[in-house]
């Protein structure tokens, strides 16, 4: 078990893992705004007054890139069963979005305020019967220029916490709130940091994750079981695709959804080039579909009695045992309940082994200054065609 609501089979592979303890102690003893937003000491830029103003509101829209919405989008997807609102994002330039006339409260999400897509997508959705609020940082920039026109709330976007960092600042836990749900309940770390478990199998996880590093495996694919887990693991992507990729390095993150690829991707994971390392990722589902008894042929007798959780987890725990008998390397993520909680765990546990793969690779894992020559790059092309 990680905890009590995730049961964890960690990397077989036994690493000497003294240096990375040290890292972790290191880094939890720092002054660290990233994980300071993962604790209960984290104070908020929003008040209960903003909250009170715009709860009552049943329509929402999210309006951000990458780290902006992602985070937002995981929680509202894996809790939605506990959720009575509507979101909808625009998280991408979506010409074909259709507009309806619905009244939105519109969430508008930008770290430094002038993310291109961010400012096209606002511009074609908000209408003058919408309510706003702009988080974004405490700096001159186009969005916080136009939220002031707009008369709009402003949330002050914490500057030293990035995109794929913020899900538990004001960037995730503003909208998560206005779901209806706690952001104390997902700030986790202050409990988690105490967990022998945890930090032992967080530690196990970084040496073994930079053990297959050092012997070129370099993909690291997620085998997901849950579909409303798709989102993490789009999160978890950004997380590590930017957090890593820089000087020559880093890890290729690959979302693969189950059981739909056992029927394309698998064969190669199975048989093809060995330089893979995979994460199996399933949620216990208690109210789960049945399978319909009096339609099952006799032939297929062994579905009977059974729902789309059981078939599912057969699924997982098959593949895991021929990637056993295969030697093929993998971890197991199990979730027993799907609540605030554990999917903060799950966020500090993927932030926390970010961070340390990153330090422990010499790279500096809260930058992306690659990206930023597309933006300068795509600018230039639009000024040149006006």
């Amino acid at each position: 078990m990680l905890t009590k609501g995730v049961k964890f089979t960690n990397f077989k592979i036994k690493k000497n893992s003294l240096l990375i303890k040290k890292k972790l102690i290191s880094l939890l003893k720092s002054n660290n705004e990233i994980l300071n937003s993962l604790s209960q000491n984290y104070k908020d830029n929003f008040t209960k007054k903003i909250l009170l103003k715009y709860k009552r509101n049943t329509d929402y829209r999210v309006i951000g890139m990458g780290g902006s919405s992602l985070g937002t989008q995981t929680i509202y997807d894996f809790l939605k069963h506990k959720i009575k609102k509507k979101f909808v994002f625009s998280d991408n330039l979506q010409v074909n979005l259709i507009k309806d006339k619905k009244k939105y409260t519109n969430l508008i999400v930008s770290k430094s305020g002038n993310t291109i897509e961010t400012i096209v997508n606002a511009n074609i959705f908000i209408k003058k019967k919408d309510r706003n609020i702009f988080i974004t940082e405490n700096k001159n920039s186009y969005l916080l220029n136009l939220a002031k026109k707009l008369k709009s709330d402003i949330i002050h976007h914490n500057n030293y916490i990035g995109g794929r960092y913020s899900v538990l600042s004001e960037v995730g836990m503003l909208p998560a709130e206005l779901m209806g749900l706690k952001a104390s309940n997902f700030r986790q770390l202050n409990n988690l940091i105490k967990n022998k478990r945890f930090i032992n199998s967080l530690i196990s996880n970084v040496s073994s994750t930079l053990y297959f590093i050092k012997k070129k495996k370099f993909n690291s694919v997620i085998i997901n079981y849950d579909e409303r887990s798709e989102n993490l693991f789009n999160w978890y992507q950004q997380l590590i695709a930017e957090s890593l990729g820089k000087k020559k390095k880093g890890l290729l993150p690959i979302v693969s959804n189950m059981p739909k690829d056992n029927h394309s991707t698998m064969q190669l994971y199975l048989d093809g080039f060995k330089n893979n390392f995979f994460t199996f990722f399933y949620v216990n589902e208690k109210n789960s579909e049945k399978i319909k008894n009096n339609t099952i042929l006799s032939s297929q007798y062994y579905l009977k009695n059974k729902n789309l959780s059981q078939v599912t987890l057969a699924q997982k725990k098959a593949t895991e045992n021929v990637f056993k008998n295969k030697n093929i390397p993998f971890r197991s993520f199990e979730i027993k309940k799907r609540d605030e909680k554990t999917l903060g765990e799950l966020f500090c546990f993927f932030i926390l082994e970010t961070i340390l793969i990153g330090q422990s690779m010499n790279l500096n894992p809260y930058d992306q200054p690659a990206v930023e020559l597309i933006k300068v790059e795509t600018k230039k092309l639009l000024i040149k065609n006006c």
